[in-house]
């Protein structure tokens, strides 16, 4: 990082994923909390000229704001490392892994982490059969935000037809009945826990839209299961090589106890929104959102 007086960020944002407005909106919030930090800000909508944009402008630091494919599943992060730009969130190879959700539920599995079977398949076998009994998830396997996400339930006669923006290679996984819980991991230390409360499914709508869906934080549940969603959390990250900030979503059916408990995925690059989990478990644990922002940067580097 530069030794001048006010470092210069560069704030990544938006970019081609299907998660682009989220991103938009992600990187406005950081952007303004960063200027009110005192650093000198720079927004970058990421495009195809974007290696030629961080050459003219030459910032300190990249603040990497960018959801979804490209931004974090290791792409940008390897333009960074190539062009030796600080940079905040996790590198390239903890990137690509988490992105995954099939490889990453390898690691969980290695680790003895719990999750839910599952198995990747194209979009014609799911449209022929039921490739796992009925409740079940159909899913990318690498993509966030609940993005094209199909619940088939008990007695459903006929598996999902996918739709045309459905990639060609899906995740088909057990459906994990029960709370939707989630901790943030900030460094090596879990914040706390939330449980999410909503109508129905935690879809794309409940995430981003005002009034989707309901915080509870600290989460109101059994200290045994507090204490397991945090030692998951950070274990998850520990596994699989994240740095900074990420959080990791569980499902919790109470009425197994802690054999009810199991991670879905790890988001390295969760929300900065008005209504994200990620900042509210910050506040809750006497962190504003622009401490959290200034922290990023300050823990930016290469070799991530």
């Amino acid at each position: 990082m530069s030794s001048r007086a006010a470092p210069k960020v560069a704030v990544l944002m938006g970019g081609p994923s299907a998660e682009r407005e989220v991103s938009l909106s992600s990187g406005r919030e950081c952007a303004a909390a960063l200027r009110n930090e005192g650093f000198e800000v720079i927004d970058l909508d990421a495009g195809p000229d974007l290696a030629a944009r961080l050459v003219d402008l030459s910032p300190d630091v990249v603040f990497n704001a960018l959801h979804g494919r490209w931004g974090e599943d290791g792409c940008v992060q390897g333009l960074l490392e190539w062009m030796r730009i600080p940079y905040t969130h996790s590198g390239v190879l903890a990137s690509a892994v988490a992105m995954d959700k099939e490889r990453s539920k390898q690691v969980y599995r290695d680790v003895g982490l719990p999750v839910v079977d599952s198995l990747l398949a194209s979009k014609a076998e799911v449209a022929a059969s039921h490739l796992l009994p009925p409740p079940y998830v159909v899913k990318p396997y690498n993509e966030g935000s609940s993005v094209g996400v199909y619940l088939v339930m008990d007695g459903a006669n006929q598996p999902p037809q996918l739709s045309e923006e459905m990639p060609e290679t899906v995740m088909v996984e057990t459906y994990a009945p029960g709370r939707e819980l989630t901790t943030t991991v900030l460094g090596d230390r879990a914040l706390t826990v939330t449980d999410i409360i909503t109508e129905g499914w935690y879809d794309y709508d409940a995430k981003y839209k005002a009034g989707g869906s309901r915080h509870v934080v600290p989460a109101e549940i059994p200290q045994q299961i507090f204490d397991a969603c945090l030692d998951y959390a950070l274990r998850a990250h520990k596994a699989l090589g994240c740095r900074g900030l990420s959080r990791t979503d569980f499902r919790w059916d109470e009425s197994r106890g802690l054999d009810g408990l199991v991670l879905l995925e790890t988001n390295t690059q969760p929300g900065m929104t008005p209504t994200s989990l990620a900042p509210e478990q910050a506040q809750a644990c006497g962190m504003t959102f622009g401490a959290l922002c200034r922290w990023m940067v300050e823990d930016a580097s290469c070799d991530r």
